[in-house]
This record gives structure tokens, sequence and C-alpha cells, in this order.
């Protein structure tokens, strides 16, 4: 699994202090309900954001595609039926942001919107017409959007950000926190489709990747791909790896993995890989054009790695609201805080918990630790699930959760952790997403589940009361629970059973010390 290294994840800390938590807690009021409309020049999306400010849900979510691009480059104005199309879009976004309560919307117009004759013309149109504010953005502002919506999810990432819209393609690169250079070009599929034969398209394609390669010299950290053509081609790799985990936001490939998935697009009947993929049919037939852009960007670039990411302009958008103490903030952590808060039925009790487990990995670094820290928030935010079926809510909650600054790989790993919170077995149901982890990964899932479900028995209340411990003498494979005296009636049977199968987990042996014995 990656480490926080790579990532630069931010601040995060085992108890949330009284001031960070009134920063967190003002700013989620603030932020809480924001929507956001996205006017592209393929398509016209609604996204209100509600939720923990630092790693907010999707309250609602609404794409319609409109095409107001399609065409331009032969008319230089917008697609007549997109016009009216994204008009009819624009009037229910802004009567569902009414009935939701919304006091604005932030409505942003890119590519098509500024470059075509009557974009100013429509603008005042639909403004007069809805009553709404649109901002027209430039090629700049586009990319530093969609820069700023990658951070919100890795906070400290660093790399090239790919915007692919309908009728550009925004460049840009982030470093230390910071948006850095960043640039536009007219590759998206819809401007391509209209230059002719594949020889035009490859001649425009290099001249313009040149451009930006000598723009931005030599880029060999990872690239991350925003845009619904990069999401589908990412649905494509899954589908022809055979990819355990469909969850898009993250998903790594290769360069020569997406060599091989071009190869496919190419040589699939368009319709068969689109059923299977679960493709659009607008979508899919600019898939070609769009993997003609990607295989040219990364000849040039040559990446480390291509990450996909979920998170762009309208995610963008909600992070320049943030005050920068609430940016730096893991929203890993501040997502499983607010899921506690929200669900468990001891709010706190997480907290408590991962004291109880950390004495079990003593050697742990801060990658690993976020992850323990993870857990044990997230340890009972099933617990609404049937009894028999905890285990498996608990697994399909963690590993298909909005959750942000995750790899798939520490979502699996989370998965297992809280499987075993409930459950002594793994099971054969989710194997298939087992192989993403390696045995060792494995094992430190399973320990920490197995110490979290010991620990849950030994406080109903989220009270910072050290009534037990655990500690882990490696040398002499020997694991102590340590309870103080008012603890003592808590050790019983199903208590005990627990601990001897945490003490299995690890290859020790389990001794209790109670009261004086255990020098709490």
């Amino acid at each position: 699994m990656d480490g926080t290294k790579e990532y630069g994840l931010g601040d995060w800390d085992g108890d949330t202090s009284k001031s960070e938590a009134k920063l967190s807690e003002k700013a989620a009021r603030e932020l809480s309900r924001v929507g956001v409309v996205d006017i592209g020049s393929n398509s016209v999306r609604l996204v209100v954001f509600d939720g923990a400010a630092r790693s907010p849900a999707y309250f609602f979510n609404e794409k319609i595609m409109c095409g107001l691009g399609a065409g331009m480059h032969e008319t230089g104005l917008l697609n007549p039926e997109g016009r009216s199309r994204a008009k009819a879009a624009l009037a229910r976004f802004r009567m569902l942001a009414d009935g939701m309560g919304l006091p604005n919307l932030n409505i942003v117009a890119t590519a098509a919107m500024r470059e075509a004759k009557d974009g100013p013309e429509f603008r005042k149109e639909i403004e007069k017409e809805l009553g709404i504010t649109v901002d027209v953005i430039d090629g700049q502002e586009e990319a530093r959007l969609s820069a700023q919506g990658v951070m919100l999810g890795w906070p400290g990432a660093y790399g090239l950000i790919c915007d692919i819209g309908g009728s550009s393609m925004e460049l840009a690169e982030i470093g230390d926190g910071k948006v850095g250079r960043r640039e536009t070009s007219p590759l998206g599929p819809l401007k391509l489709a209209d230059l002719g034969g594949r020889k035009a398209r490859e001649k425009h394609i290099r001249k313009w990747i040149s451009t930006l390669h000598g723009q931005f010299g030599e880029q060999r950290d990872r690239m991350f791909l925003v845009g619904g053509s990069w999401r589908a081609i990412a649905r494509i790799d899954m589908h022809r790896r055979d990819y355990p985990l469909h969850v898009l936001h993250e998903y790594r490939m290769s360069a020569e993995a997406i060599s091989e998935t071009i190869k496919l697009i190419e040589t699939s009947d368009p319709q068969e890989l689109r059923s299977a993929c679960g493709i659009s049919n607008s979508r899919m037939s600019l898939l070609p054009l769009a993997s003609e852009v990607l295989e040219q960007l990364i000849d040039t670039f040559q990446p480390h790695d291509l990450a996909i990411s979920s998170y762009g302009i309208r995610e963008g958008l909600l992070y320049q609201q943030m005050p920068e103490k609430l940016r730096r903030r893991d929203p890993l952590i501040e997502a499983s805080r607010f899921a506690e808060t929200k669900e468990a039925r001891i709010p706190g009790h997480g907290n408590v918990l991962y004291r109880f487990v950390a004495g079990l990995f003593p050697d742990a670094d801060e990658h690993l630790s976020r992850l323990l820290k993870a857990a044990c928030l997230l340890h009972d935010v099933s617990w609404r699930a049937h009894p028999d079926f905890r285990a498996e809510v608990c697994f399909d909650y963690v590993t298909r959760a909005n959750l942000g600054g995750l790899t798939h790989q520490e979502r699996v790993f989370l998965g297992v952790a809280l499987l075993h919170r409930y459950r002594n077995k793994r099971g054969a149901r989710f194997s298939d997403l087992y192989s993403l982890l390696s045995d060792q990964e494995i094992h430190n899932a399973e320990v920490l589940g197995k110490a979290m479900r010991l620990g849950a028995m030994l406080w109903m209340s989220d009270s910072p009361q050290d009534v037990a411990e655990l500690v882990w003498i490696k040398a002499k494979d020997h694991l102590v629970l340590n309870l103080s005296e008012e603890a003592r009636d808590l050790f019983g049977e199903v208590v005990e059973a627990r601990l001897q199968s945490l003490a299995k987990a690890v290859g020790a042996s389990a001794q209790v010390q109670i009261g004086s014995e255990a020098d709490l």
C-alpha cells in the first residue's frame, strides 16, 4: 500500500482538540450544503454537497448530456439542440435548488460557452429567463479548479492534472498543496470530431501536446486523469483486467495497461463493450477520439503512473471555500469521524478503541496509524444491519463508500478489518478482493479487526477512562489484557473467547491481569 509520504495526506491526530473541533464544526455548518452547476461542452451537471466539509457527501448528483459544443468547429456557434437541452436542464436545477433550500448556486461554464460566438448571448438569455448568474471561466481558471478538486481528495498530492472535457483539455501542476503552471488546449473529443480524418486529428493532437510539453517540461510523476472520457476508459480497463473493485476514484493504470485497453476499444464491437461496461452511447462514441489524445499524452509526458480522480471542477469550487486549516486535514479521518458522529451507537468510542488497539502495532508508521484510526472510528457505523450480516455490510460500506484520500488497497484493508470486527472467519465471498492485499496486510487487518472485536466489549461509553489496555510482549509471544478493578466484572466468557481469538491471530499466549496487578 502507498504511504502518506507519497500522498502528503495532511494533518490528523488521535483526538481532535477543542479548537480544531470548533473549526471543523463551524466549517461544516458553513459548507453543509453547497450546490454547484457545471455547464460543459458535452454535459450539464448539478452536484449538491452535504455533510462533513473536508470530505463531503454527494447529497444530489444529476447529469444531462446536452452536447453544447457539438459542431462548433464548423459553425462557431453552440449546438441549437444543445442550447435547448441545457436551458431546460438549468431550469430544472434551479427549481431543485429552491426546493432544497440552497442559498445560491455556484454556476460555471467552460470551453463551449467561452468560445462560441453566441456564448455571451446565450449567457444573457439564461440569466434573464432563469434568474441565475453564470460565471464563464477561462481555460486557466478551469485548470486551477480541476486541480483544486484533485487536492480535495489528496491534500499534498503532487503530479500533473489532466482534465478532458468535450471541447478542451486542461493541464495543471500540483505540489506542496498548491497549483502551479496550468494551460488549456483544444483537445476535447467533440472538437476533434469536427477535424475530419485520423491523419488530420493526429497532426492536430501531436502539435498541441508538443506545445504543452514545451511549456511544462518533463513530468515523470503521477498523472491524475479527470473527466468523463477518462473514467469511461478506466471502466473498460477494469473490464479487460477483470478487476475486482469497481470504484473509479483512485483507480491506477500503467501506460502498458492503457495501451492494451485502447487496442480493445479499437477492435471491439462498440455496443457490446458499452453494454458490458455501463457506458452511455454518447460517451462511447467519443472514446476513440479521447484514446488518441491519451496515447499521445502518455508517449510524450511518460508519467510514472496514472490515477483516476472522480473529483474535478465541482469539487474544486467547494475546496476554494474552505479555510486553509481545514484543507490540511485528512479527508479519510474527517469522513470517518463524521460517520461515527452520525451513525455509531456511542459517538466518541472510536478514540477510546484506537488507544486500546494501538499497543498491538508499536512500530506502525503514519500510514498504518491513520488506517487504525479510521477503522476504529468506523467500527460501529453499521450496527443497524441484521447481526447475521453486519460483517458483510461493514465490508461493503467501507470498500464502496465516498471516502477521499484512500487507495483501493486501503479500502480493502479497512474492509477486512471491519469484517473481523464482527466475525472471526473471513469466508470466501470477498476472496477476489483479498487479492489486492499482501499476506502481511491481510494479517494486520485481521489482528486489528479482532482487537476491535475485543475492545468493543469493554466500554459502553465514550469516557476516556482507561479501564483496559493491551500489552503485547513480542519477545515472549505473550499478550496481556490489563483491566482496572472497576472493570473486573466485564471479563466474562465472551470477552475471554475474543481475547483467545486475538492471541491466536498474533501467535501469542493470553493472560489477564486485574486491579493492582494490571498497574493501569
